[in-house]
């Protein structure tokens, strides 16, 4: 099986990435919050994001677009369920060096990455699709 440069740069970097993870759970001194906090993300993706991600890319999308659409989805979702404690914690925290960014602000430059990059690939199926067809 042949597997594209882009794959496996791709999954080289999930692996390094899931080993600094990895060695962060080294300093907890207590796994039990961070077993709930795991567990309740498998629940929300499970129950919630999956699910309606499918949906909606059933009901708005069709043809080749599916899959990107869908693709960013999952990531929306994913980085708003990452996000949602911070987004919805009211009000500025007694210590500003606790959470020192504009958390909401990029959030939302991130989801407009994502819809960009989803864009860029869309774009590039169609003008890739458009050369395979032969001329009429």
């Amino acid at each position: 099986m042949r597997v594209g440069v882009t794959r496996m740069l791709t999954g080289v970097a999930g692996l390094a990435l899931m080993g600094v993870g990895a060695s962060l759970l080294l300093d907890v001194r207590d796994l039990t919050d961070v077993l709930v906090w795991l567990g309740g993300a498998v629940v929300l993706h499970d129950a919630l994001i999956a699910p309606l991600v499918l949906l909606v890319g059933l009901v708005l999308v069709r043809g080749r677009a599916r899959g990107p659409v869908r693709g960013a989805l999952l990531v929306a979702g994913a980085l708003t369920a990452v996000a949602l404690p911070v987004l919805l914690r009211p009000g500025k925290p007694a210590n500003s060096s606790v959470l020192p960014l504009d958390y909401p602000r990029n959030w939302l430059l991130t989801l407009v990455a994502v819809a960009t990059v989803t864009a860029l690939v869309s774009a590039a199926r169609g003008i890739r699709r458009s050369r395979r067809r032969p001329p009429s």
